[in-house]
This record gives C-alpha cells, sequence and structure tokens, in this order.
C-alpha cells in the first residue's frame, strides 16, 4: 500500500513537471513566422522578429541591465528580463507574466505586449496557428486627441500607464458606439443623462494634462488596448457607481477604477 502511495505521489509529480515545460506553438505576425512557446497557459513571442514584422522596429540589447529596448512610431520601449512589466518611454506597463530569456533571445507575453502596441491577437485553439495583425487604423483629429488627453489625465492622474490607457478606451468605445455621440470631445461633455464625467463639472478637465496622459492618448489613438469593450468605470471610493453596477457586466478593475461593458 505504502509503495502504491509513493508511486502515485511519482506520477503526480511527473505530470506536474510536464505541464510546466515549454511547449513550441506556430505564431504568425502579419502572416510572417515568428520564433514563440507556451508555458503556464501564457504564449512567449522573441521580441526582435516580432517588432520588426509588425512596425519595422528594430531593438538593442543592454548586457549590464539585461534589457531590450526598441524605438517604435510613438515611444521607447523597454523590456527588462525576469520583470512582469515593460517601459513605455519610462512609464510602466504591467504584462503579467515576466519577460524571459531563451536561447540567449528576449521573449515577452504576446497578447499583453500586442495590445500595447495596438495589435489584434487571434487564437482559435493550441493546434491552430496563432495570427497577429496590425490594428485597423482608425481617423482621428487634433481635436480629438485634445480633449482625449484632458479626460484621460483629470480622470485617472496618478493611475498606471495601463489605467489610463483604460480610461481613453472607455472614451473612444463610447465614440464608436450606437448609444454615445460620435467625438471624442461630444462624448466628454455629453449631458444626455446628466453630466457624464466629474472633470466637466469642476471644471478640471481645462488643466493641462500630464506627460504620460498625453502618451496615454496617443497610445489609445493607436490603437492599444486596456478595457477591452469597456464603455463606464467608476472609482468606488469617490462613488458608489449604482447604476452602473445594476445595469452593466463588470470587466476588471485596473488601480482605482472598477470597467463595466
Amino acid at each position: 500500500m505504502k509503495g502504491k502511495r509513493i508511486l502515485g505521489l511519482l506520477l503526480a509529480a511527473l505530470l506536474l513537471g510536464s505541464t510546466a515545460q515549454a511547449a513550441d506553438i506556430t505564431v504568425t505576425v502579419e502572416g510572417r513566422a515568428v520564433p514563440a512557446f507556451v508555458e503556464d497557459g501564457v504564449t512567449y513571442v522573441q521580441l526582435t522578429p516580432f517588432l520588426e514584422f509588425l512596425g519595422g522596429w528594430e531593438t538593442r540589447w543592454d548586457h549590464d541591465s539585461r534589457t531590450a529596448s526598441a524605438e517604435t512610431d510613438l515611444f521607447t520601449l523597454d523590456v527588462p528580463i525576469r520583470r512582469s512589466y515593460v517601459l513605455a518611454d519610462g512609464y510602466r506597463y504591467e504584462t503579467g507574466s515576466g519577460s524571459t530569456l531563451r536561447t540567449e533571445r528576449t521573449y515577452v507575453p504576446l497578447r499583453s505586449v500586442a495590445n500595447l502596441l495596438g495589435a489584434e491577437v487571434e487564437f482559435v485553439d493550441w493546434d491552430s496557428p496563432v495570427t497577429v495583425r496590425d490594428g485597423e487604423e482608425q481617423s482621428w483629429t487634433e481635436e480629438d486627441f485634445y480633449w482625449l488627453s484632458r479626460i484621460i489625465s483629470a480622470e485617472s492622474q496618478g493611475e498606471s500607464l495601463a489605467g489610463q490607457i483604460a480610461v481613453g478606451n472607455v472614451i473612444c468605445n463610447r465614440v464608436a458606439s450606437d448609444e454615445f455621440p460620435d467625438t471624442v470631445k461630444e462624448v466628454v461633455f455629453d449631458r444626455k443623462n446628466g453630466v457624464q464625467f466629474e472633470p466637466v463639472s469642476n471644471r478640471t478637465i481645462y488643466n493641462e494634462p500630464t506627460a504620460q496622459s498625453v502618451l496615454a492618448a496617443r497610445l489609445v489613438m493607436a490603437g492599444a488596448d486596456a478595457a477591452g469593450e469597456s464603455l463606464y468605470f467608476f472609482n468606488p471610493a469617490l462613488s458608489q457607481g449604482s447604476w452602473v453596477r445594476a445595469n452593466r457586466t463588470y470587466h476588471m478593475t485596473i488601480g482605482c477604477h472598477r470597467f463595466y461593458k
């Protein structure tokens, strides 16, 4: 009986060990294959070809800091090894899982980095290739950018870069929705069911935006996604959000804000 128990424990250990092992998978970026693997349910892609195929960006490696870097169209991307974040112009963007080295090459969590870069990831199942495409371009105006950067700053100053991007996503999701007006300015100043955003009432909407909020607005307009299809958010420390909680579906919490579809 004791021997069977030991054998069972050994078999369980082997099974657990096998689930933790990395397995190569097929990922294509704009139709071209990129080295990739999956580990613990997270897909990782090799950074250099991923950025090259997605936007023609070149990467460099700093041996002393163990950090990969690249200049993108909008910001400088720094990827420190074994950290669960990347840096966009020095601002931390959480990736959930740490980047890693494999065969002396930098690998990053696919979905979170793709979301930051405004790329679309299509996953069907593990037997099908994971496809990555550059996001669809949308036509934004200087006026859109002006008000988007200000509402992000006024609503989420002090939040993480992901939290600020998420607030911007809500504004742009409203612009795209038939339930709301058709421009960023009109959404920000919408009074159909009362003032939608507190900064309009307290006039902080007119304050100069922070540098991080300006970057967040640029990233949102380039397709960066942190809030999915969310159309509402509120800070439970400042508002009960009674109507939102009763009528909308909870999606996620980032920093001080809860987001709802």
